[in-house]
This record gives C-alpha cells, structure tokens and sequence, in this order.
C-alpha cells in the first residue's frame, strides 16, 4: 500500500471522511489508532483522520503520533473533523509532529454534525445531509493534493479562536478530561447489553450489578452515550431531552471491527 490512514473516531464521523478519502485515493489502508501499531512499518504516505476535542488534539492522537517512527521520507497529511471549530488543532498537530522531527505537508478542516450531546442534539437531518455533500466535495479536492503529495498550510479558525479556544481552553482543560466521566449515568432503560463497554475506546467502561460504571480514564468521544441502543446513558441533567448521534453510514460492526 502506498498510504495508510489512521484513523479514530467516536461517533463514525472520522471514520466515514477516512473511508471516503481512500476511496478517492485508491491503494490506500485504513486502519484504526485503537488498534494499530504505528511501528509496523510506514508506507509512503501517512493519513491522520480525527475529531477535535475541546479544540485541540485528543489524547489518544497525542499518544499515537507520539509513537511514530521518524520517516525522513513519509508524507504526512491530516484530516480534523470538527463541528464549526477547528481553531488551531492542525497548527498544534503540526508543531507535535516537529518536535519529533516529523513534518506535517498538508492539514485539513473538515466541518461535520457534532456529537457533543451535552451543548444540545445534532443538527436537522437537511443540515446534516448538506454537511456531507460539503464534506464528500471537499475530500475530492483534498485527494488531489494529497496524491500529488503537495505541501499546503495547515487549515485553522480565526486568531480568537486559535488564542482563546485552543490556546486558554484547551490548555486549562485537558488534564481534566480523563474524569469528566462523573457526569455520565444511566437510567432505569439500560438492560446490560454492554454496547458501552465494547464501543469506549479506552476500556473505560465496566458492568457493576449490569450497570456501567466510568473508570476514570475518559476519552470524551462521548461514543458510549451516542452508540446506546435504548439511549439509556446520560450525561448530566440535559441530555434525556436530546436526541442521539452517529454518522448514518456508519455501523456499529464498523466501530468494533
């Protein structure tokens, strides 16, 4: 293969603008940052598909690129899937690479309905639907510059968001992400399936007397509250009256595949 895109994703967002990115480029393996190994070997070109967290990188992306191998060679682009905000996450993305000795070619802000349940539901399914086909647009464009291995600047927000959401937000907050988990809980819907425990990406999620129980080492990929068949999982006082999301062409196997 000549590019492999790694990919993590929640709610199916990343993983759905990752599989429509290597579809385009063709000769393209995708693979998730749950489970792969970025040891094992670089193609020529490497992908990073991923939501933005409190405007700026998830852990879990932190923790993977942190693990890559230096590649003199490789061409890395990245894909930050967000709900309006992508402020400065590819910038920080790139500097992490950097420190590395890793250079970022090319960095993308992709707009898609949020999954952020506790700020309200997502978006009616007409906006939704006009977010995709932005998106799908948006990704032909980009393949082009990717399979000519173009270098472009990275795509970010306006300077307040850059100074005021990912650099004082962000920063203020992400050591307190792991325990945000104290809010989730449950009502009397959940039946044990234990969807949660499978679908939370850092095994975060135990049954106790058929309930689950946060551990605290959240990710906020808000995924066991949005994967739930019985919306049984809540988190904090809003978020009964809300309705549910996941991408619609992403399927709960993918997720676990």
């Amino acid at each position: 293969m000549k590019t492999t895109i790694y990919y993590y994703t929640g709610t199916g967002n990343s993983l759905w603008a990752a599989r429509k990115l290597a579809a385009e480029l063709k000769d393209t393996r995708l693979a998730s940052m749950r489970r792969a190994s970025p040891e094992d070997g670089i193609p020529e070109a490497v992908g990073l598909v991923f939501p933005v967290h409190i405007w700026g990188l998830p852990r879990r992306v932190i923790d993977f690129v942190n693990r890559l191998p230096a590649g003199k060679s490789t061409y890395y682009f990245a894909l930050a899937v967000n709900a309006g905000q992508v402020a400065a996450t590819l910038t920080q993305l790139k500097k992490l690479m950097k420190k590395r000795g890793l250079t970022l070619s090319a960095g993308f802000n992709f707009v898609m309905p949020s999954n952020y349940i506790p700020w309200g539901g997502p978006a009616p399914a007409p906006e939704q639907e006009k977010q995709f086909a932005a998106a799908v647009k948006k990704i032909k464009d980009v393949a082009g510059t990717i399979s000519r291995r173009e270098t472009a600047p990275v795509e970010k927000g306006p300077l307040w968001q850059n100074l005021i959401l990912s650099g004082l937000c962000y920063n203020l907050t992400y050591s307190k992400v792991p325990k945000m988990d104290k809010d989730f809980w449950t009502d009397d819907k959940c039946n044990s399936c234990a969807i949660c425990t499978s679908v939370c990406p850092s095994g975060n999620i135990l049954l106790s007397a058929g309930k689950p129980v946060w551990q605290g080492r959240c990710e906020q990929c808000l995924a066991c509250i949005q994967w739930c068949p019985l919306e049984a999982i809540q988190l904090g006082k809003k978020t009964p009256a809300y309705a549910r999301y996941h991408h619609p062409e992403i399927t709960l196997s993918d997720m676990l595949a």
